[in-house]
């Protein structure tokens, strides 16, 4: 993890994909952020807050699986918490959109 104290979100996302270049990890990253996503709704749908618990749980869970497996790093999450969650949303809409390859070259 790097010392440098990040301002913003702007600043901070180059610095979050550093950290997230491995396929597998970008694949599990993926995975959680939109099972988490389809936990949320399907708790809305059925008027369920028990499917709450598990967003998460299957959010953080593929993610850290992906960093301490797969990138060999500390999650971000520990000294970012509200920036990497930014951070996971805003992968998460590049990869669905082709903005960012889940291959890093």
């Amino acid at each position: 993890m790097t010392e440098k104290r990040f301002k913003s979100l702007k600043e901070f996302y180059p610095f979050y994909l550093t950290e997230h270049t491995n396929l597998t990890s970008r694949i599990l990253h993926f995975i959680g952020t939109l099972l988490a996503v389809l936990l949320l709704f399907t708790s809305i749908l059925f008027h369920d807050l028990r499917f709450v618990i598990g967003v998460p749980i299957v959010g953080y869970g593929f993610a850290w699986v992906g960093h301490y497996f797969f990138e060999k790093n500390k999650p971000a999450t520990f000294q970012y918490p509200f920036y990497s969650l930014a951070s996971d949303f805003i992968l998460f809409w590049d990869l669905l959109t082709g903005s960012q390859p889940f291959k890093v070259k």
